[in-house]
């Protein structure tokens, strides 16, 4: 027998006993699938229960102003809370993010102006009442985060849907939108003021040819 006769036998051995070791076993491992049942436990069940007061790591959620929008008596906190030991900031990163939120889970019933008039309003849906009314306007910051959270009247929670950081930042947008309905003209900056006038102006030529 050759040299090359002698590797090749022994590589062909070698295969064989890798693929005998390679069993359906390792495939089809002795184990227990969730709510499958088991004689091991005297309830008859593999899962088990988890005890009493058991918290899921990161869910504590002990900072009530934070996960309710509510002080440690029950009542809705004004202002925004804390993150990781800092204020939540009112920044235009945080507006815009709110904004976006809003106009995704929101915009269906408030509309984008918060007027009440989304398209499900207008399809028969009940109609919430403007967020610029002034009842809105002077809720605490915590009510609006609350009724997101826990829902209200035939609103639904958005709990699931909305992470506590975007509420807070959908509760930042709302109080711009409000800001916005309700702010005068003599009360934003001369740049804005100048830019509105020149917009206005612009508007009004193209009708002021037609009339004549």
């Amino acid at each position: 027998m050759s040299t090359g006769e002698a590797f090749r036998g022994l590589l062909l051995a070698g295969v064989a006993l890798v693929f005998l070791g390679c069993r359906q076993d390792m495939h089809d491992q002795p184990k227990l699938q969730p709510l499958e049942a088991s004689d091991f436990f005297e309830n008859g069940m593999a899962s088990r229960q988890l005890p009493a007061g058991t918290v899921a790591r990161g869910q504590l959620r002990e900072d009530v102003h934070l996960w309710q929008g509510k002080d440690a008596g029950g009542n809705v906190i004004d202002g925004m809370p804390m993150i990781d030991g800092k204020p939540i900031e009112i920044t235009r990163e945080l507006l815009l993010r709110g904004q976006n939120r809003y106009e995704i889970f929101c915009s269906v019933c408030h509309d984008s102006t918060g007027g009440g008039r989304g398209m499900i309003v207008r399809r028969g849906f009940k109609q919430p009442p403007p967020l610029s009314e002034q009842r809105l306007r002077e809720m605490p910051n915590g009510y609006f985060f609350d009724v997101m959270t826990s829902g209200y009247g035939v609103m639904s929670s958005y709990a699931n849907q909305l992470p506590v950081e975007d509420r807070w930042a959908v509760v930042a947008y709302i109080r711009a939108l409000q800001a916005s309905q309700m702010s005068l003209l003599s009360e934003l900056p001369s740049e804005m003021q100048e830019q509105f006038h020149h917009a206005l102006a612009a508007a009004s030529e193209p009708a002021a040819e037609e009339h004549h």
